[in-house]
């Protein structure tokens, strides 16, 4: 996908949940249009909390963290409106905001050591019984049992408690933001009224979001009247914000879901602009005889009809690269950075990619520059590092690449290789000079338990 990728710099609390991050700038940008007014109104600031893509096709959303939002693919694409996404985050910025996630680990924490106590007293008990004999050590054994069974229950049902309590707190503060950015809670109203009837299922049948965030009955009834309350109940979508999301949605069928699937859903008898946009990335992946020849016309289609639109000139791009045209592909991805204003890293990282695949030495600077301003805009980025690391590998600086390539691998969260790198970069810098700190910083990190 044009950008769309394995996460280049997944962030330490997703790596630690393993979770299958992507990476691509469209996305991104909407999703930051979505989000940044309504963190400002639940005092989140701006470029405090970041919205994180995870491919997966179920609908759902988290925080576990006050830092990341967490948005499946699923949920864009199942989502019909913008404001139905608005209103997912709109909940989990009152989850940050409420300092749910480090309250329920505070909470956890406690009950883990009361668990422990009830435990010890069960166990107490039991022993006490056995020591004692006779029928009256059964009855004390069995009343040990029964103190840390009953003493699990209860905590299960204090923690239980404690989450319902909050999703009701995520509720009320995501409609004020809603509210104070006049925007309506139609959509948020919505989604939980979709998941609402999931109530009495085990988990092993609920959605996602269902699972993640349940829906007693009283919660829907007061969620719906505070809703249908507000004075900007009625709010619409701006069509332009409509149109991008639909573009997203089509984006994301058209690199996720089989070809197959997408011509299905996206006939040919369908000429708007996102059936186009999809269709056109399907024919690219169904590949075969004519597929990339048939993507790029497709895209040139679009470009002819958007040409200032810089997401057709980098989804050409990334078809010529990917398809074995390195070259062909240098001038769409430079069309698409001048119409991003040069700030969009990860064009910027496609388009150093495909220069260096050029294999001409003329070209490595222009790709090393447009490396560092890559990694200066995403400190964290480890794509860019690594093909950093490839740029200067390329023009003999060996203690500049090891050091870019220990980068990468820090922020990919490969520590021991990571550090294996920085020791050789070490060898051939300057001692004290700022790219042997940096190195230095690898080699004597210890991460946090």
């Amino acid at each position: 996908m044009a950008g769309f990728v394995a996460s280049a710099f997944p962030a330490p609390a997703a790596r630690a949940q393993g979770l299958p991050l992507i990476r691509d700038t469209e996305i991104e940008l909407l999703l930051n249009d979505y989000s940044q007014k309504i963190f400002r109104a639940a005092g989140l600031g701006t470029g405090r909390v970041t919205v994180r893509i995870v491919n997966n096709e179920a609908f759902n959303a988290f925080v576990i963290d006050g830092r990341n939002v967490f948005m499946h693919t699923g949920t864009l694409m199942q989502a019909n409106t913008p404001n139905e996404v608005i209103g997912v985050l709109a909940h989990e910025a009152g989850h940050i905001a409420g300092g749910h996630m480090a309250a329920l680990r505070s909470r956890i924490a406690k009950d883990q050591t009361r668990a422990l106590l009830i435990q010890l007293l069960g166990i107490g008990a039991m022993i006490g019984g056995a020591v004692s004999g006779g029928d009256s050590g059964k009855e004390i054994g069995s009343a040990g049992q029964g103190v840390m069974m009953g003493g699990n229950e209860l905590i299960m049902r204090g923690l239980t408690a404690e989450r319902r309590s909050q999703e009701s707190a995520a509720d009320q503060a995501g409609l004020q933001y809603l509210n104070a950015t006049q925007q309506s809670g139609r959509g948020m109203l919505a989604t939980f009224e979709r998941f609402a009837g999931q109530e009495l299922f085990s988990d092993a049948h609920k959605d996602a979001f269902a699972r993640t965030h349940p829906v007693a009955t009283d919660r829907l009834a007061r969620l719906r009247q505070l809703v249908e309350s507000s004075p900007y109940f009625d709010a619409k979508d701006p069509a332009e914000l409509q149109l991008r999301h639909d573009m997203v949605r089509a984006k994301l069928s058209g690199y996720i879901e089989p070809p197959a699937v997408v011509f299905n859903r996206y006939p040919p008898a369908d000429t708007s602009l996102p059936a186009r946009y999809a269709r056109a990335i399907a024919s690219f992946r169904r590949g075969g005889a004519g597929g990339l020849d048939d993507a790029v016309a497709a895209a040139d289609a679009l470009i002819r009809d958007r040409p200032n639109n810089p997401y057709f000139w980098e989804v050409k791009g990334d078809f010529l690269q990917k398809g074995g045209r390195a070259e062909a592909a240098i001038a769409p991805f430079r069309k698409a950075l001048q119409l991003h204003n040069g700030d969009a890293p990860l064009v910027g990282v496609q388009l150093a990619q495909a220069l260096l695949q050029t294999k001409n030495p003329a070209v490595a600077d222009e790709a090393i520059n447009l490396l560092r301003k890559a990694v200066q805009r995403e400190p964290d980025n480890a794509s860019a590092y690594n093909t950093l690391g490839q740029a200067y590998y390329d023009k003999g600086m060996m203690p500049q690449s090891e050091l870019a390539r220990a980068q990468g691998l820090f922020y990919f969260g490969a520590l021991k290789q990571a550090q294996e790198f920085a020791k050789r970069a070490q060898g051939g810098l300057k001692a004290g000079s700022p790219d042997w700190v940096k190195a230095d910083d690898i080699i004597n990190y210890k991460p946090q338990t």
